[in-house]
């Protein structure tokens, strides 16, 4: 799908000239006449880009940034501003408005398309994020997005082999960011696979060259997602868009200002750590998705979804895949005596025990309530059976102490055990021969193990 980029300016002449060289590059075009128009249109619409004069009635340019900027729903949508002027003063005032880039009129079409294609793909690139975000919410696996990520304390990593350049930079920056300088390319790379939150490369380096920099970061997995500011001579046209096109997110100019480097700075890495905010919380809602809130040990969905493809790999000829289920004895009565909060107690330290007398290559589960599973890759019966008889010892020889060191509990577990038995055996299957087992260790007497019939 064609990117939307949404162009407000109150003097329609500019507005349709934009509109036509975009439409014929196969963009799509929103227009907004002024501020107010352009907000909601920002809101409702959600464009890939705006293109934001700097000079309208009403509200400028400036003010509508912020306004974008403040907002939860529009915060993430790259924002260009265009003037006819090209004073420093209105650049930086841009940029710290929360501005992505500022071009000047009358606009380059070289450097516009790739101002668009560079700001689109990272818009892209939020914007999944955020949908899968928003998928969790509705889900339930994730709380409302936190407040606008700040962007002091960033660690910023300086690649540049001139170093008088490299110390101007890393003075101004050094007031709010940890920096660390690097000349040399290939320990740069190193350098850029760690915790970095904005890497600046000198992009008309002596000694290596910028440009393949810049590709060899983008190319490497560790790096991808990082902000790369290239420091350019911008009359050096050709070379300031192939940055763009190879992966640099923006561009600083030579002779460099300190209060564009660090609003550029500011910006750029306010960006990466909203993306890293996205990332972390949707891990967090996988993880959440898989795992027992109470016991911290994955729950039946994870179990499932590892257990059939084991049982189907045995009955094609692999090796055999034993389960336990383990269910605690009289655990009802802990909570009846006890309450709720002991009872709790008694299965947090039994997932916790539980954990640690298994295999590395073993999965303990909660199956619900009392009950739990573990998955057991590679087993014969008698070894599960080992294993099952060394865990029910393990429960029943320490007692489990509950409600702050008052009370302290025996506690026993029965468990059955059941291993594939070959082709046409299911995952469905061999839980049930498993808890037919259990069933009759429970009848047995309980505190025992045993096996289910091949």
């Amino acid at each position: 799908m064609t990117a939307r980029i949404l162009v407000v300016d109150d003097i329609e002449a500019n507005v349709r000239l934009l509109q036509a060289k975009l439409s014929a590059e196969y963009y799509d075009v929103l227009t907004a006449p002024d501020g107010y128009t352009a907000l909601a249109a920002a809101a409702a619409e959600q464009p890939d880009l705006i293109l934001l004069d700097v000079m309208m009635p009403g509200l400028d340019g400036f003010e509508v940034c912020r306004r974008l900027k403040a907002g939860a729903a529009t915060r993430h949508i790259p924002v260009v501003m265009v003037t006819a002027l090209d004073g420093r003063e209105d650049r930086i005032t841009g940029l710290e408005a929360g501005a992505d880039d500022f071009l000047t009129k009358p606009l380059d079409d070289l450097m516009l398309f790739a101002r668009v294609r560079s700001l689109t793909r990272l818009k892209a690139s939020i914007e999944e994020l955020r949908k899968r975000e928003e998928s969790g919410r509705r889900m339930g696996l994730l709380e409302s997005p936190t407040a606008r990520q700040q962007a002091a304390g960033g660690r910023v990593l300086v690649v540049d082999d001139q170093p008088r350049q490299a110390e101007r930079i890393s003075a101004e920056l050094s007031r709010d960011h940890r920096v660390t300088v690097v000349s040399d390319a290939a320990r740069a790379l190193t350098a850029a696979r760690g915790p970095v939150d904005l890497i600046i490369v000198n992009g008309a380096s002596d000694t290596f060259d910028g440009l393949k920099f810049v590709a060899q970061a983008r190319s490497d997995a560790a790096s991808r997602s990082v902000p790369i500011l290239a420091v350019v001579d911008t009359h050096e046209r050709p070379r300031v868009v192939k940055a763009l096109e190879l992966g640099a997110t923006d561009i600083l100019a030579r002779p460099i200002d300190p209060q564009e480097l660090a609003a550029r700075s500011r910006t750029l890495i306010r960006h990466k750590r909203y993306a890293d905010s996205l990332r972390s919380r949707l891990d967090h809602s996988l993880e959440m998705a898989v795992t027992d809130p109470l016991t911290g040990l994955h729950n039946r969905r994870y179990m499932d979804g590892q257990l059939e493809p084991l049982v189907d790999h045995a009955g094609k000829g692999g090796s055999p895949v034993a389960v336990l289920i383990l269910d605690i004895d009289h655990f009802k009565v802990i909570n009846d005596t006890f309450g709720h909060d002991a009872g709790d107690e008694v299965l947090v330290e039994f997932a916790v025990r539980l954990a640690t007398n298994v295999r590395a290559v073993d999965l303990p589960c909660r199956f619900g309530g009392e009950e739990f599973v573990v998955v057991m890759p590679e087993t014969q019966v008698e070894d599960a059976r080992a294993i099952a008889d060394r865990i029910r010892a393990q429960m029943a020889g320490t007692p489990f102490t509950v409600m702050e060191g008052r009370e302290s509990l025996n506690v026993t577990i029965s468990i059955g055990v059941a291993v594939t038995n070959g082709a046409g055996d299911t995952a469905e299957a061999l839980l049930k021969r498993a808890d037919e087992a259990l069933y009759a260790a429970k009848q047995a007497g309980r505190n025992r193990v045993i096996a289910a019939a091949a």
